[in-house]
C-alpha cells in the first residue's frame, strides 16, 4: 500500500477526515490506512465507524495495529514520553 493512500488524525473535525477517506476510495484506492496517536485514536475509531456504517458499508476493517512510539524528551527534560499509536486498514 503506498503512503498516499493513507489519512493522518489530527485535530481537525472528524467529518474532515470522513470525507478524505470517501474520496481516497471513490479516486480507485482499494486499501485506506488511519492512522493516530495519543488522544486522536478515539477521533480515528470515531471516523472509520462513520465511513462504514453511513457511507460506504461496503467498506470493512482489514486489520488493527497498535503500538508505542517514544518521544525524545522535550528541552529542559530528561524524561522521554511514551504515545500510544492505532492505524486502521480499511479495504473495499
Amino acid at each position: 500500500m503506498s503512503e498516499n493512500n493513507s489519512v493522518l488524525i489530527g485535530r481537525k473535525p472528524v467529518m474532515n477526515y470522513v470525507l478524505a477517506c470517501i474520496t481516497l476510495f471513490h479516486s480507485g484506492a482499494k486499501e485506506v490506512s488511519v492512522k493516530a496517536r495519543g488522544r486522536a485514536i478515539s477521533r480515528a475509531v470515531d471516523v472509520v465507524e462513520i465511513v462504514r456504517r453511513r457511507f460506504l458499508p461496503d467498506v470493512k476493517v482489514e486489520s488493527i495495529d497498535i503500538g508505542t512510539e517514544q518521544l525524545q524528551p522535550a528541552e529542559g527534560s530528561n524524561t522521554a514520553t511514551n504515545v500510544s499509536t492505532i492505524e486502521i486498514t480499511l479495504t473495499r
